[in-house]
């Protein structure tokens, strides 16, 4: 529901840019980190219920889950354009500088992987290691440039961990 809701917005923001704009933008808003500052900021966390003694809920995406459910609930309530309304009030205007958000480059593993083509080198992302910790996979990858291990982070899925390793791994090249 919030990805129609924030293409909708961006549509009317944005009337003449072209899609693939659009689209990274709402990417940009909707990704799983964003929600979950916002929820946070929101004080959606003092009223989700979850156990607090859980240390893998500390990095996890429950909050941002919440939002969008509070989202769903309020489209069901009162339909798509009060919720448009909604969405646009308390969570897009407040919480989603679309201004920042144009020069931000969400897609680390793009550059890091547009620098290699250009220098010729070999990249890839290696899965180290992976297993369960309190009942959730965890993934490590490693970002690597021909044979060096130049990042590595952990994460809940692959695409997470690898945008980490990516992102350590243009600070070491000091891309």
């Amino acid at each position: 529901m919030l990805s129609s809701l924030v293409a909708h917005y961006l549509f009317k923001k944005y009337p003449y840019k072209g899609e693939g704009f659009l689209t990274e933008m709402r990417s940009k808003m909707v990704n799983r980190q964003k929600l979950n500052e916002i929820a946070l900021k929101m004080g959606l966390k003092k009223i989700t219920l979850y156990n607090k003694f859980d240390n893998a809920l500390k990095v996890s995406q429950i909050f941002g889950n919440t939002l969008e459910a509070l989202i769903g609930a309020v489209y069901l309530d009162l339909g798509y354009k009060k919720t448009q309304m909604w969405v646009d009030k308390q969570i897009i205007l407040p919480h989603m500088f679309t201004e920042d958000l144009e020069d931000l480059d969400i897609n680390i593993k793009n550059k890091l992987y547009g620098w290699a083509n250009k220098n010729g080198k070999i990249l890839v992302f290696n899965t180290i290691e992976e297993k369960v910790e309190s009942g959730r996979r965890i993934f490590t990858i490693g970002a690597v440039v021909d044979g060096e291990v130049f990042g590595q982070a952990k994460g809940y899925n692959k695409k997470e961990a690898s945008q980490i390793a990516a992102q350590q791994a243009i600070e070491k090249l000091g891309l």
